[in-house]
């Protein structure tokens, strides 16, 4: 029970709900290994990890390709010499209307939010096979729940992740925990990626009024890793109470 002493492995750490993730993670005792694409983001979240006498190391990933996802938990078995759980939290939102035909934007979040999940958990899967222990965690969100104009591509490609999950959950067996956790409206550069001014200034209008902390999502993720082996979390939602 507990989190101290894990090698956690995290996707889209150096940012937003990763980066707050990796740094509770490694403040209750984790060793933390970070993958994100952008390198200087990376180093600074180690950083602060080390700075405040945590354990922390990164591989720059990008979780579109299947090799950088196996590079990623070869690297975490290299440096903590176990993989005991995967965050697949990397992820991208650059929202619209059908009607705007913003076909490269679907194509992109089918890319990051749905394979990007599927490669880290191919990558992580054998390795707790041979194990018989691991843990899957996979970052998913509320818009798949309440499915609203402009979020049909985005709440498609979390809601297969909330499917293949469940799946997962259910072959895994006595050995594997399976984790999906849907965050509601959190306050992180979830904005950037959108590519739709209007979309764009109306979301993050959106956060400034009702967002939460990501540190709130952290909280949830170590709650589910912390629990006993014997004990799957398998859904937890966490929303901003002002949240519909």
């Amino acid at each position: 029970m507990g989190v101290t002493g894990k090698v956690i492995a995290i996707t889209g750490a150096s940012s937003g709900i990763g980066r707050a993730t990796a740094k509770l993670l490694a403040e209750r005792g984790a060793f933390v290994v970070l993958g994100a694409r952008r390198e200087e983001d990376l180093a600074a979240v180690v950083d602060e990890i080390t700075a405040l006498g945590g354990k922390a190391v990164y591989r720059v990933t990008d979780v579109r390709h299947r090799d950088q996802l196996e590079a990623l938990v070869d690297f975490a078995i290299d440096q903590g010499g176990r993989l005991d759980v995967i965050v697949n939290n990397a992820g991208i939102g650059p929202i619209s209307r059908f009607d705007a035909l913003r076909v490269e934007d679907w194509d992109a979040m089918i890319d990051v939010n749905l394979r990007g999940t599927l490669y880290g958990v191919a990558a992580a899967l054998p390795v707790f096979q041979r194990q018989r222990s691991g843990h899957i965690v996979n970052i998913v969100s509320t818009a798949g729940i309440k499915i609203l104009p402009t979020m049909g591509v985005y709440a498609a490609t979390k809601n297969a992740v909330r499917t293949i999950t469940e799946a997962l959950r259910q072959e895994a067996g006595p050995h594997l925990r399976v984790t999906e956790i849907s965050p509601g409206m959190t306050s992180t550069s979830f904005a950037n990626s959108m590519t739709d001014p209007v979309v764009k200034e109306a979301m993050g209008k959106r956060i400034g009024d009702i967002a939460i902390s990501p540190d709130a999502i952290a909280r949830g993720v170590a709650y589910a890793i912390e629990q006993p082996a014997d004990v799957d979390v398998g859904s937890i939602v966490i929303r901003p109470t002002a949240q519909d």
